[in-house]
């Protein structure tokens, strides 16, 4: 499974200072009995090579496509309304240069049948942040409203899992409609459904692993649980908001009108409720203030990893295509 807390042996000679032997070092005159040298100008090479670029190159086609997030009209709306899309959020939260690992990039590929859920409708992984590696779930609201499918769910409670598994603080960007109301009913019946989500945060919390929410958007029904339990929270000025039933519920339930700016909005939740405790201008200043909340969590690492710089492999990577 990924990112296990048990470290290979390498890294234990590693933390006790030692060096660390090189694959050569290691081998010493034995290095030939790592596999055999094939053929490369065979047939079967060729063909095994080619057929193996072909599924890569559409693997790679795929991926990119789902980094795409909704279908181009979603998109469009969505900056039309002064929003970054989630991963030029994400882009932007993370130390320049530096890379994101992200998870589960195919969930709910073609689970849905003819309904397309790119990612999951969520992007979740790893990055640095301001010096400090964070686990970021960022809801995507230009699928389907950023609303949870059950296999949303399954990918928000594993990155939690990978973040009480390795003690790593939690972003979270929420843009989100909540529950996907026509499958409600598979979002809630078993035991890692919806409402554990909270439950894990309200663990990771008093584990000492911070929680950190920024509203961008919708957050709606049982996603304001999500800033509400936070430890700290942004909300972005006249774009997000937190409440379980928006102005169209309001209105149905009580006949009074409301906007979503007053039932939910940024100078509610920070200057009455309190629900939220920074104030954000946009996009670009929430997640300024999020780099912020990181930077003085004073968190310090356990172990210093040194880096050793890499070593050209014994035989060529493009060989490897053919071993599969």
């Amino acid at each position: 499974m990924l990112l296990q807390t048990v470290r290979p042996w390498w890294s234990l000679i590693r933390c006790r200072g030692l060096p660390v032997p090189t694959i050569r070092q290691y081998h010493g005159d034995r290095v030939a009995a790592v596999g055999t040298q094939p053929d490369t100008q065979s047939h079967e090479y060729m063909e095994n090579y080619e057929r193996m670029k072909s599924l890569v190159d559409e693997l790679k086609e795929r991926s990119e496509k789902i980094k795409l997030g909704g279908g181009e009209r979603a998109r469009n709306l969505h900056i039309s309304r002064g929003k970054l899309l989630p991963r030029e959020r994400i882009d932007r939260l993370l130390d320049p240069g530096s890379p994101f690992l992200e998870f589960s990039q195919f969930a709910a590929y073609e689970l849905y049948g003819k309904e397309e859920v790119p990612a999951g409708g969520i992007i979740s992984g790893i990055g640095r942040v301001s010096g400090v590696e964070c686990v970021i779930v960022a809801n995507d609201a230009t699928v389907k409203g950023g609303t949870y499918y059950p296999v949303t769910v399954k990918k928000h409670l594993r990155a939690q899992e990978i973040a009480h598994q390795n003690h790593l603080p939690c972003i979270y960007l929420v843009d989100s409609g909540g529950a996907n109301l026509p499958r409600q009913a598979e979002v809630f019946p078993d035991r890692e459904h919806f409402g554990r989500i909270f439950f894990n945060q309200a663990r990771l919390s008093s584990d000492g692993i911070a929680q950190i929410a920024v509203v961008m958007g919708s957050c709606t029904a049982g996603g304001a649980y999500v800033p509400a339990m936070a430890d700290e929270s942004i909300i972005v000025r006249k774009q997000g908001t937190i409440f379980l039933g928006g102005p169209p519920l309001v209105k149905a339930a009580t006949g009074e009108t409301v906007s979503a700016e007053d039932l939910g909005g940024a100078d509610l939740h920070c200057r009455k409720s309190g629900v939220t405790d920074h104030y954000a201008l946009d996009d670009s200043h929430a997640l300024h203030l999020a780099r912020k909340a990181v930077r003085n969590l004073n968190y310090t690492k356990n172990i210093q990893v040194t880096s050793e710089p890499p070593e050209a492999p014994l035989y060529s990577a493009d060989e490897l295509s053919v071993s599969v």
